[in-house]
């Protein structure tokens, strides 16, 4: 018998499969896609018993056409899908969404394996809005109808949690797959980081890694440019402000660490959760959040002038450290 997770493509939802794996005991069995970032992240896990990679690519920013051969191309894959379940003898299916989920997630319905789901965003996914009426459970941090369990975030960012006060060190993310609009921004702000001796990192994104780098050389401002990074947990760490998209793994790994932030949400997200992700927090005064037109580098560095240590120990009281294990045990208690 085995737990079988699934969905990716980005970052957020495989730390979410990452944050979870660890807390169970039952046979771990991934299969995600070979686009995004699934095999980067996965290939090498020796804590899966198996992992499959599937021909799968996002639906979302494509023409009518490209999204019926996406949709298309699911459906061929959920055949394959199937076939890894009974072969694992799969219990259940724990699926984090994103298009990577799809093939999986039918497959389990067809076959009448109970499927669980992790919304992890405060407005529910076009995927997991489509699969909620057939799926067993819906788990999620936020009170929207499921059951709630805190988001999963993996031990070293509460372990490591500190309380920041002034800004040496800022965090400027657009995520693994990178924003135009963040790169273009923190290189408009750098010269006044620069000056105040504000030490930059910056996650570019891999297609826009190498430009950035080059970019920041031309006007004289050093600054630590990645793309992808595992070692995100202790670039969060270093850090005494950031300024990020709010995808909901992210944006929870760094109120778990104490890390104060101010939100620029992907405008063209699936029905605008990362803003209300944001708003969450901002709502509480624990965060800042801004639509691109509504940035200017005049206010990023008022913020700058903040004392940050109040939003920086609240921050850490908004999320249980439990909420991995909890629903590692809800999956074994109800599904071994």
């Amino acid at each position: 018998m085995s737990i079988v997770f699934t969905g990716g493509g980005t970052g957020g939802h495989l730390a979410i499969v990452d944050a979870v794996k660890e807390h169970t005991n039952m046979d771990k069995i991934f299969i995600g896609s070979i686009s995004g970032l699934d095999k980067k992240w996965f290939e090498d896990d020796d804590s899966f018993k198996n992992k499959y990679f599937l021909d799968t690519k996002s639906v979302v920013d494509k023409g009518k056409i490209g999204k019926i051969l996406s949709l298309l191309k699911i459906l061929k894959e959920a055949t394959k899908a199937r076939k890894i379940l009974k072969e694992n003898r799969a219990k259940v299916v724990f699926s984090v969404g994103g298009f990577s989920a799809a093939p999986a997630s039918f497959a389990a319905i067809s076959l009448g394996i109970p499927l669980v789901i992790h919304e992890q965003n405060a407005y529910i996914g076009n995927l997991n809005r489509l699969l909620k009426p057939f799926a067993k459970e819906i788990i999620s941090p936020y009170d929207n109808g499921s059951i709630k369990i805190d988001a999963p975030v993996k031990d070293i960012f509460f372990k490591t949690a500190r309380v920041r006060s002034t800004i040496k060190t800022i965090l400027i993310s657009g995520g693994s797959q990178g924003a135009m609009f963040l790169n273009n921004l923190a290189l408009k702000l750098a010269p006044s980081l620069k000056e105040r001796g504000i030490k930059i990192y910056h996650q570019a994104g891999q297609k826009h890694e190498e430009k950035i780098k080059k970019e920041y050389e031309k006007i004289g401002v050093e600054a630590e440019v990645f793309g992808f990074s595992k070692d995100l947990p202790q670039i969060i760490n270093k850090a005494d402000f950031a300024i990020a998209r709010a995808g909901s793994s992210t944006l929870w790994e760094m109120v778990a660490n104490g890390l104060p932030a101010l939100y620029i949400p992907y405008p063209y997200a699936a029905n605008d959760h990362q803003y209300y992700n944001a708003k969450y927090l901002a709502d509480k005064n624990l965060s800042w959040v801004k639509r691109e037109n509504e940035i200017t580098i005049d206010f990023i560095l008022e913020l700058l002038n903040k004392d940050l240590s109040t939003i920086s120990q609240e921050l850490p009281k908004e999320i249980n450290p439990n909420g991995a294990k909890e629903i590692a045990n809800f999956l074994e208690k109800n599904f071994k």
